[in-house]
């Protein structure tokens, strides 16, 4: 009996411990074409992610004010919009849960972010990315590919960025 309760252990512990790695494998595959999806800007005109595809190399962060991830994230996607302006776009889709447009815009201007913010009021961009958690990153070639997915704080934004070019 004590053993299967320590095999039971093993295997629930392995299981808790195996989650972060399975969540950084999650999401969009990479090498897929970049799906569009109806989002808004924060004056809540209705825009589509696709805009921003298979022209020049995007890196789309599902984000909240909320988030510790994102928070931590914001000194490296700062760095990598100031080294690739003009060359990459850099968009912050603000997820809707825990969050209102109204406080999205007060957290950008407070912070002074300086990537495209859209507004993902139905969850349309989060699904059709598979977002598993706030702070995911995506990176998008110029010709609509995906290069890159990850999440958490402890991302190289710099790195990701590069694979686009």
């Amino acid at each position: 009996m004590r053993m299967l309760l320590l095999a039971g252990a093993i295997v629930s512990t392995a299981a808790v411990v195996a989650l972060p790695v399975r969540a950084q494998d999650s999401g969009i595959a990479i090498g897929a074409i970049a799906p569009g999806a109806a989002v808004e800007t924060l004056d809540g005109k209705a825009i589509d992610l696709d805009r921003y595809l298979g022209k020049t190399p995007v890196l789309i962060q599902f984000w909240a004010t909320w988030c510790p991830n994102c928070k931590a994230l914001e000194p490296k996607i700062d760095a990598a919009i100031r080294k690739y302006t003009g060359r990459v776009r850099f968009v912050a889709v603000a997820v809707s849960v825990n969050q209102s447009v109204e406080r999205v815009k007060a957290y950008r201007e407070k912070h002074g972010m300086l990537q495209d913010i859209l507004w993902d009021r139905n969850g349309l961009a989060t699904d059709a990315y598979e977002v598993p958690a706030t702070s995911y990153i995506v990176v998008v070639d110029a010709k609509g590919k995906v290069v890159y997915t990850g999440v958490g704080s402890d991302q190289d934004i710099d790195a990701a960025v590069r694979k686009a070019l």
